[in-house]
């Protein structure tokens, strides 16, 4: 990459400073063309790498700004090229006018993620890792933060690799006996490489399996709350989030669409969706409501069941309870400030074995509220997701080549059983070791580095 290239690197909003990034083989006589020292004796061009600069940018004589100017020499920075970054004030204007400069003296607007983008290319990281920005960039809790500085690290670089070299070892043995069968034997060569196939597939299948989790920790926990009309569901949504979300009143049915909202809950996300009270009616538009709140509770992550236990349970409890019966779900047992008409023991027995917790709370009074957060989350860390040191698949892209390259190396298993000949092995093995370097970027296409680098943001 001959060119270089420049963007605003913070975002572009009133603050405290602001970072114009270049990045090229020009990147010091660019900076040098508009940057005066105090003293005017000091020339970036000459100055050390990895250095800090206090001066001035200049447009001929027009003064733009104070900044500081920090050099990375290439390959010690973060595209592996040659970078200069410019910390300016924050001002929206201020750093349009600094970059509206440099690019006036030789660098060109820098595409979104073409930074990182070099980065990849210059191998100064994989396509994992780069990957693995973007998802720094995007996270919504401490958790899916960690999984992603730990894939930023080069952890499932590592995983990929080990079991890319075990691959390409059994590949490179195959075609070498099969050239040289009097130097290099493969009698029973095949029961030894179904032991180490078998290994290997295990290993991915525990990557696989994690993803559902590393969905979880990346995307949130989609969560629907459900139950009858006036059960407190609304009620419970605007003590979830603490601000009046929905509209509360005693007319049953208010609540027609899907009210979503996301909050952070100790460390992990829910994404919440209010739903419209589950009954029987005739009303058109409340009983669209009501299909879609049944359907959003076959898709959920998890369910919250609202209870009005001031009432009778009646046929639409009964169609609730069948509904979240094998769902990952908790029962909030309603208005326990109101005398109660329902108790657990009768949930239980509609339940007919499902444990699911149950926990007594007054959604408009606000009791019990602390005791749901602390059980859901129990519930996920303690349950569902145990997070540690374990590498969380949390990219579709990388479950999908992992799951192909089990298939391929499912046919070499089922080649050996069936006694096929040992070159049949090395096509699959072959496949398979491809589809584990598209995770990393080896043997990927040009439109795929393409359309992944487009999803990052201007200056990265």
């Amino acid at each position: 990459m001959k060119d270089t290239i420049a963007a605003v690197a913070t975002a572009m909003t009133a603050s405290g400073i602001g970072i114009i990034r270049i990045s090229g083989p020009e990147s010091r006589n660019i900076t040098g063309k508009i940057y005066r020292s105090k003293g005017g004796k000091k020339k970036i061009e000459e100055v050390a790498s990895h250095t800090i600069n206090y001066g001035f940018i200049w447009d001929k004589e027009e003064l733009i700004d104070e900044v500081l100017v920090m050099v990375m020499d290439g390959p010690r920075s973060y595209t592996g090229e040659d970078t200069v970054e410019i910390d300016c004030h924050g001002g929206v204007l201020a750093m349009k006018r600094v970059l509206e400069t440099v690019i006036k003296y030789g660098a060109r607007p820098a595409e979104p993620g073409e930074f990182t983008k070099r980065a990849f290319l210059n191998g100064r990281i994989d396509l994992s890792q780069a990957e693995a920005v973007i998802d720094v960039i995007n996270a919504q809790n401490e958790y899916a933060l960690k999984s992603s500085v730990s894939q930023l690290r080069g952890n499932i670089q590592r995983i990929i690799r080990e079991i890319r070299e075990q691959i390409i070892y059994q590949i490179a043995y195959i075609e070498s006996a099969l050239d040289d069968p009097e130097h290099i034997s493969i009698d029973g060569y095949g029961e030894n490489l179904l032991i180490i196939i078998e290994k290997l597939m295990q290993k991915m299948n525990q990557m696989i399996a994690s993803s559902e989790n590393g969905s979880l920790l990346k995307e949130g926990i989609n969560t629907v709350i459900v139950g009858k009309p006036n059960a407190g569901k609304s009620s419970l949504l605007n003590a979830l989030v603490g601000r009046e979300r929905a509209i509360v009143t005693d007319i049953a049915g208010t609540t027609r669409d899907v009210l979503e909202e996301q909050i952070n809950l100790n460390g992990i996300t829910l994404n919440i969706m209010d739903t419209a009270g589950i009954r029987s009616t005739e009303d058109v538009v409340e009983k669209i409501g009501v299909d879609k709140a049944l359907s959003l509770v076959d898709k959920a992550d998890f369910i919250i069941y609202v209870v009005d236990t001031s009432t009778a349970l009646d046929e639409n409890d009964e169609k609730i309870i069948d509904a979240i019966r094998e769902k990952k779900a908790i029962i909030l047992l309603n208005k326990s400030d109101l005398i109660q008409v329902t108790g657990e023991d009768e949930i239980k027995e509609k339940l007919s074995g499902a444990d699911h917790k149950m926990i007594a709370i007054s959604a408009k009074e606000n009791l019990g509220i602390d005791v749901l957060e602390e059980t859901i989350t129990e519930m996920f860390f303690h349950g569902t997701i145990s997070f540690n040191d374990e590498v969380y698949i949390t990219n579709i892209r990388h479950k999908n080549a992992l799951i192909q390259a089990v298939e391929s190396l499912k046919l070499v298993k089922q080649s050996v059983e069936n006694g096929m000949p040992e070159d049949f092995y090395s096509i699959d093995l072959m496949n398979a070791y491809e589809e584990l370097g598209t995770i990393i970027g080896e043997a990927v296409e040009d439109d795929l580095v393409n359309e992944i680098f487009s999803k990052f943001c201007m200056g990265k």
